[in-house]
């Protein structure tokens, strides 16, 4: 499935979720050094070097349906329908007849107990697995509760941006070792999981051990998209350098006609100008020292240009108020010709847009240099989403759960895929003009995501209802990977010390601040220096010894 802005979050799995309930998407966003795991509470411990590469599974690709988008250097393959006839992953039933307790988060509806849905999929993996879906909204609450406790599920999922406080320390002490089940060819008996890269595979180390399962993410998540239906009537060419966009912005922004070039564009304009994103990925290493992005002159470069779009009047005034919510609509209505975005979007947005507008062509950039020439990006984390296994299971019955995550983890083109994903045909979807149409029983019971917590196959771009999307945004993908790099801290799982939780908060406003006008680009000095009196210096050696330790990841 498609990801968005920020990497791993909470707005990526709702982006995905969403792409997935409508069409067959594969995917929600590669070895390197290690994967720590370090709270307010611990000093986290690393496995590294020939340790990490005896906890990690073996990476044994399947092969079940041919892509009609290649992948390249990691993107996400791109399928343009349903293949038929299915492949089978999981020959044989897995479960041996034992019930497991889950508790997934869910944004939205729960599911009632016992639906068809449920029933199917128990006698599909051979066990009763009774759900707890809790909301999605309070679930940092939940899991701090249920971690604290006794009565902990047999498998709990727990999404990257809920690994706060001492979540990461009870991972280690209350979720058993997978190491012994699936390290090196142990998980060759789970094929599926065998599918899943090793790079996911890397954030799952919690504590030394390996007792994550994994939903992988694909390795872009950003775009800068444009509407090429309305570019084409206008007669106007694609920017391929900052100082295109600022001549496009001049020659197609007409406010008398509500009509601008742009939305706010600063997630997209950090992409151009080669900068990392959110923690931990802020740091670079130049002439051995870490260096935050507040301090790359590449920063103040990106604020002083973002800073001329809006001073030129070429940025929506709704965007320029900071009413984010409604940049979709500003889109879609073609008062913006070019907006930034999560891939999440690109589906949700072309298939509304399918009916009610014919002609909308939404279409995404590719990334370039400020002077044109290739871009420098930076790789996102290939997981963000886990799920745990309760350590006080027999090894049975660790073994049992397995076989069943191994089925939620099938790959698109099988028949599990749909089973997981769409539940039995006839009951919960139908194929029309081989595109799965969901029921209204299937709406209510199978498109709310449960199993696909467990673990996930590998992204894919998979929509049958709008083929040329496929290729689209998978041409895309594989246009950006080839200039990707991997930034200093790729593949470890690290949480800040709580006392520096608020340190890089101050940027935010200071940003807007300097973009929209109110402030100097220079003001940027005294806010580093505050940065650093206040935390950042002591941030810097924090990382740099995890870095000592540890090597790159990079």
């Amino acid at each position: 499935m498609p990801t968005s802005p920020q990497g791993p979050s909470r707005r990526t799995f709702l982006a995905s979720t969403a792409v997935a309930a409508a069409a067959v998407a594969g995917g929600v966003p590669l070895l390197s050094a290690c994967s720590t795991t370090t709270s307010s509470s611990s000093k986290g411990s690393v496995a590294t070097g020939s340790a990490l590469k005896k906890l990690l599974p073996a990476y044994v690709p399947l092969n079940l349906a041919t892509p009609d988008v290649a992948s390249v250097k990691g993107s996400s393959p791109g399928y343009t329908k349903l293949p038929s006839p299915l492949a089978t992953s999981v020959p044989s039933v897995p479960g041996k007849g034992s019930t497991f307790k889950a508790m997934t988060p869910i944004w939205g509806t729960v599911p009632k107990k016992g639906n068809a849905y449920y029933t199917a999929m128990n006698k599909a993996v051979g066990a009763t697995v009774d759900f707890d879906p809790q909301d999605g909204n309070t679930y940092q609450d939940k899991i701090g509760a249920v971690l604290a406790g006794s009565d902990i599920p047999d498998i709990v999922c727990i999404p990257g941006w809920n690994l706060q406080g001492q979540i990461p320390n009870a991972i280690s002490a209350k979720f058993a070792d997978l190491g012994p089940y699936l390290s090196g060819d142990k998980v060759k008996k789970y094929p599926n999981l065998a599918n899943i890269p090793t790079g996911s595979w890397q954030m799952s180390v919690f504590g030394e051990k390996l007792r994550g399962l994994p939903m992988p993410n694909p390795p872009m998540g950003n775009a800068i998209f444009y509407r090429k239906d309305l570019l084409d009537d206008l007669g106007a060419e694609l920017p391929k350098s900052t100082d295109d966009l600022l001549a496009f912005g001049k020659e197609y922004t007409d406010a008398k006609s509500k009509r601008w070039a742009f939305d706010d564009l600063w997630v997209g304009v950090q992409f151009i100008y080669g900068l990392p994103l959110d923690a931990p990925h802020y740091w670079q290493l130049k002439d051995g020292k870490l260096v935050h992005k507040v301090e790359l002159p590449e920063y103040r470069e990106a604020l002083a240009f973002t800073r001329k779009l809006y001073d030129g009047g070429y940025v929506h005034p709704d965007a320029k108020a900071g009413k984010d919510a409604d940049s979709k609509i500003r889109f879609t209505s073609g008062q913006v010709l070019i907006y930034g975005d999560g891939t999440g979007a690109w589906y949700g947005m072309v298939n509304e847009q399918a009916s009610a507008n014919p002609k909308f062509d939404m279409q995404a950039l590719d990334y370039f240099s400020p002077d044109g020439s290739a871009p420098k990006l930076w790789q996102g984390d290939m997981a963000g989403i886990f799920s745990f296994i309760n350590k006080d299971l027999p090894s049975d019955k660790i073994e049992e759960l397995l076989g069943i995550v191994d089925f939620a983890a099938a790959p698109y083109g099988t028949k599990e895929f749909m089973m997981v994903n769409f539940g039995v045909e006839g009951t919960d979807y139908d194929i029309k003009d081989g595109v799965p149409v969901r029921t209204k029983a299937g709406i209510a019971e199978a498109q709310p995501a449960t199993y696909v917590f467990f673990a996930s196959p590998p992204p894919a771009i998979a929509y049958p209802d709008q083929p040329q999307l496929v290729k689209d945004y998978a041409g895309w993908m594989a246009r950006q990977t080839p200039h990707m790099t991997k930034p200093l801290f790729f593949g470890m799982q690290i949480q800040e010390p709580k006392r520096f939780a608020s340190l890089y908060t101050p940027f935010d406003d200071l940003r807007k601040d300097i973009t929209r006008g109110r402030k100097p680009v220079s003001a940027v000095e005294d806010a580093v220096s505050t940065w650093r009196k206040s935390g950042g210096d002591e941030l810097r050696a924090w990382y740099q010894k995890l870095l000592d330790k540890n090597g790159s990841g990079a």
